[in-house]
Parts: C-alpha cells; structure tokens; sequence
C-alpha cells in the first residue's frame, strides 16, 4: 500500500466513535442552546407571538413579514441602528489603533517587564464587566476622580453620564478599555510571525522605520489586520454589556444598542419585535462580516 493510499485511509469504526464522543458534548451544547433555539427564534419571528402566548406557544397567527415591517420601521428600533453604527465606525478604529501602538510598544520598544506589561494591558479583558462598570460609574460622575482630576488642571469637567453626547463617548471608552488587550495580543501575534531579516535587509538598504512600518509591517500584518478588523466589528455590533451597565440605554436613549432594544422589547412583552430585531441584526453582522472579508482580501 503506498503512503498516499495510507493516507487516505478511512477512519475505522472504533475511531469514528471515539471522535464523535469528544465532539458531542460540544454539540449537544451548541443543539440545545444555540441552534434550535435560533430555528425557534426564527420561526416566531413571523408571527405576533407575545408575552400572553409564552404558555400555549403554539396557538399564534402567523403575520409572515408584518413584524419585520413594524420593527424597520420602528423609531426606537432605527435610532438604536444609528448608534449601534456610531459605536462601530468610532470605536473599531479606536480599539484598533490603540492594540496597535501597544503591541509595536511591545514587540520592539519595551524590553524589560515584558511579560509584565502584557499582562497588564490584557487584564481588562477577563475582569468582571459588572465590577468595570461600577468603577466606572464612580469614575465619571460629575464629582468623580476624572472631573477632579480635569479641575486640577484648570478645565470643566463634562457632565460624562448625562449629556448624550457625551454619554456615548463614556461608552466607547469602556469598551474600547475592555477590547484593546484582545487586539494587543492578536497584533502581537502578526509581528513576531514577521521575520525579523526582512526589517534588517530594508534597514540596511536605507528605509527609515516610517516607511519600514507602512511598506513592510503593515501589509504582512494584513491577516492579523482582517481578523481583529472582523472580531472588534462583531463585537461593537453586538454590544450590550457597557450600555446596559453603563448608563441603561441613556440618557435620552443616546447609548441605547440594537441588541439593548432587542432585550427590552422582551422584556416588554413584545416577543415578536424582539426575535424579528435580533434576526435583522445577525443579517447586517453577516454581510459587513462578508464585505470585510473580500475588502481586505481583494487589498492583499
């Protein structure tokens, strides 16, 4: 038997079953709480299913695509969109930026307490949300630690929670605080993956760190580049912790996300809206998902 043929040997049943029952603990987890109750979600999403119809589920109309009408239509629902849009086009880019700069800081510019720094700055990633929150409520109250610390230097400190402008900015701050130590750590990845002989052939040939950065590191840190890009926008569209912490979708509904509405809709009653928002929401992830994958893929 020649070593092609070995290797495309079919598994035998003793391994097929072995491997299935590794995987099935995985499966029965993503079947019970993911799947089918998205199929379900999918389903009810079409018709006028509301809180009085929880205990005879099957006694609904279906209104096929009314709800999806009523919810893009929806005030409360479009505004929602629009700031959900806000906290991706400016906190993508912010969270981003700043991973960036502290993995370059990292890769080449800290050499002691390396490890130590990187710990640091990933810390916000695995801390409570809830814990964050408080802090940051306290942080930035009008009489808090950060308007204190502005007064010190001569300057009026904004009301950060109750000014709607400024209460989205609050958001993005926290987190962007929450996410820049996953993109610091997926950038790091991508730099030390570039060899380091290639810097030293254009630092020889007389290419200053500028143009090494733009014409060297930043286009082989294009796979990095395409997954943090995917990653931070998946999770900035789906973002609900900070608000819901933060401010509760305030003030004046400034801060208030899709996936925000979505739970207040079910909390409501409105069970309806609430799976036809959610499903309206996974359609857009997906397709920006889709449309960043062949942009940056077409650029490479």
């Amino acid at each position: 038997m020649s070593q092609t043929d070995i290797g495309h040997e079919r598994p035998s049943l003793w391994q097929a079953t072995i491997g299935w029952t590794f995987v099935s603990p995985f499966l029965v987890i993503f079947l019970v709480f993911t799947a089918i109750p998205a199929v379900i979600a999918l389903i009810y999403s079409f018709t006028d299913i509301g809180v009085a119809d929880i205990r005879h589920p099957l006694d609904v109309h279906f209104t096929y695509f009314e709800t999806f009408a009523r919810v893009l239509t929806n005030a409360g629902f479009l505004k929602s969109l629009v700031t959900t849009g806000i906290f991706v086009v400016v906190g993508v880019p912010l969270t981003m930026a700043i991973g960036l700069a502290l993995a370059l800081a990292l890769n080449s510019g800290i050499k002691r307490l390396r490890a130590t720094y990187r710990a640091a700055f990933y810390l916000p990633v695995i801390t409570n949300i809830v814990a964050a929150a408080v802090i940051w409520q306290y942080a930035f109250t009008l009489r808090g630690p950060v308007n204190t610390f502005l007064a010190e230097l001569g300057l009026q400190g904004p009301n950060w929670l109750g000014n709607p402008n400024m209460a989205i900015t609050t958001v993005i701050l926290l987190t962007a605080w929450r996410n820049v130590g996953t993109c610091m750590v997926l950038f790091l990845a991508g730099l030390q993956a570039i060899p380091g002989d290639v810097h030293e052939a254009a630092a020889i040939d007389g290419a200053s760190a500028r143009k090494r950065f733009l014409y060297i590191t930043l286009p082989l840190l294009k796979p990095a580049t395409l997954l943090v890009t995917v990653l931070m926008t998946v999770s900035y569209m789906n973002i609900f912790d900070e608000p819901y912490l933060l401010t509760k979708g305030g003030p004046l509904g400034a801060t208030r996300s899709v996936a925000l509405w979505v739970y207040e809709q079910f909390g409501h009653g409105n069970i309806a809206a609430a799976m036809a928002g959610s499903y309206v929401m996974l359609i857009i992830v997906a397709l920006l998902g889709i449309l960043q994958l062949r942009m940056l893929r077409t650029s490479q």
